[in-house]
């Protein structure tokens, strides 16, 4: 049960790979957490910046979205846990060593404070909606006060729960291929790219989709950067680490990861977002829909071949 194993600190024992424990709920659950980090790091890092109303909708449309996204990615969590009765516990307890339980809190804490955060700009959504209310009128007076503070602490949520998603997996002691302190940096990295790519996705302002696809064109260098640093880091480990690197080098995972992962959904932005230093027209959706599959594919390899590795007794 895989809610038991990461709460109590136990390692999962051995499994034919056939078998998924953590499957198609467990990577939407990692990238809808890591996207959720990226649109809320750049919205609240740009208010900070007072580009609020020249970026509206980094800093006020999408993050209206972050609060369902989280909730759906909860949800695919709760699908793949075997005792659904007894997920309330994961919020009752503190284990300090237990990844689960860190994120369990840090979810606890940015689902409130990214509703909040939406909330905030609801005004600027509907003008005079509010204002026949005077407790409505009140209350979103008081939010609106709190930005300042909202923004800085969900910067630093944000970063915490970007890199949880990767931390989770690089916890699994048993399971080699996953046991890489590059995860946690890879994946808070994914998920600010495809926050990135959403925003190009969704925006219609010129300047601020081009400020975007360059800033995702950064991130897809730095997540490329950790991709090949984290095989070379599992080919200079043990045995069973090597083994799990020749997962993707002739074994299984090869085709998928190289081509839909690394190729469609990095290699191939980077290069169409690069086209636009050349002024040659490039439709922006392209690469960000690219991103976005890329981000999606890429949790759902690394977890489906991390159950593959294992170590031998």
């Amino acid at each position: 049960m895989v809610e038991e194993i990461i709460v109590s600190g136990r390692h999962l024992p051995e499994i034919d790979p056939r078998l998924t424990i953590w499957g198609w709920e467990i990577a939407l659950y990692l990238f809808l957490g890591g996207l959720v980090a990226g649109i809320l790091f750049f919205s609240a890092l740009l208010f900070l910046q007072g580009k609020g109303d020249r970026f509206g909708t980094t800093v006020k449309r999408l993050p209206v979205f972050a609060p369902v996204l989280l909730v759906i990615g909860l949800l695919a969590l709760l699908l793949d846990l075997s005792h659904l009765l007894y997920f309330w516990q994961l919020f009752t307890t503190i284990r300090w060593e237990s990844p689960m339980s860190w994120g369990a809190w840090t979810l606890l804490v940015v689902l409130p404070l990214s509703v909040i955060w939406a909330l905030s700009w609801w005004p600027e959504w509907i003008p005079g909606w509010s204002w026949k209310n005077p407790a409505l009128k009140d209350f979103f007076g008081w939010v609106e006060r709190q930005r300042v503070w909202l923004a800085r602490i969900l910067i630093v949520l944000s970063v915490l729960l970007g890199m949880y998603t990767g931390i989770l997996l690089s916890a699994f002691n048993s399971r080699p291929f996953w046991n890489s302190a590059i995860m946690g940096p890879l994946f808070l990295t994914s998920g600010l790219s495809t926050g990135a790519a959403a925003i190009v996705l969704f925006s219609r302002d010129r300047e601020e989709r081009r400020l975007f696809s360059r800033i995702d064109l950064l991130l897809i260098m730095i997540e490329l950067f950790f991709i090949i640093h984290l095989f070379m880091g599992l080919l200079a480990g043990t045995r069973v680490h090597i083994e799990a690197v020749e997962l993707f080098m002739g074994g299984p995972y090869t085709t998928p990861f190289w081509v839909f992962v690394v190729g469609l959904g990095l290699v191939i932005p980077a290069i169409l977002e690069s086209l636009e230093f050349t002024k040659t027209k490039i439709p922006g959706t392209v690469p960000a829909v690219l991103v976005l599959v890329g981000g999606i594919l890429l949790r759902l390899i690394l977890v489906d071949a991390g159950q593959a590795s294992r170590w031998l007794y």
